[in-house]
């Protein structure tokens, strides 16, 4: 029993290590694919979507490393986004894991849960974006992402959340 019990935690903390990896070298290379494309790969919202794969693939303490670290790697590898909007971004992300895993308990609806998290952390970016723009601490526009893509995103986002919570609860 206990040989299994190591044999689980090793296993799983190599999924970690590699997942985490896959997430770091797909931020590493979204500048490249988005000049190779020609399409605004930022649109999908890469950072995002690599934070939601870290919250429903491994656990609480690795989805906060990574909310907190993905916009800093960004940032030292590729000097985008700005230091203070790799501040901003890292916020965000930061409330979207922590609403998810603290609100988990209490919204049964994976769906409801996933848009909730993800919404209430843009509208807290959105916030302190303004207030960044109006000390022009950042340039730029407020919104520069559509929000109709914004919306889709979202949808998408709590879509797999539903899918794959639900499919773990079987």
């Amino acid at each position: 029993m206990s040989s299994e019990l190591t044999l689980n935690k090793n296993t799983n903390a190599v999924k970690i290590v590699l997942l985490d990896l896959l997430f770091l070298t797909f931020i590493y290379f979204v500048p490249a694919l988005t000049h190779l494309f020609a399409l605004p790969i930022y649109y999908i919202e890469p950072m995002r979507l690599m934070l939601v794969f870290a919250m429903l693939h491994t656990s609480k303490y690795n989805s906060i490393v990574i909310a907190l670290t993905l916009p800093l790697f960004s940032f030292i590898i590729s000097a985008h986004p700005s230091i203070f909007k790799t501040g901003l971004i890292s916020i965000e992300l930061l409330i979207n894991v922590l609403l998810f895993f603290s609100l988990k308990s209490k919204i049964k609806n994976i769906f409801f849960l996933m848009a909730v998290s993800v919404i209430a952390s843009k509208v807290i970016y959105y916030l302190l974006k303004y207030v960044a723009l109006s000390f022009t601490l950042i340039n730029g526009s407020l919104i520069s992402t559509p929000l109709l893509i914004q919306i889709v995103m979202t949808l998408i986002f709590s879509g797999y959340a539903y899918q794959i919570l639900k499919r773990e609860e079987k």
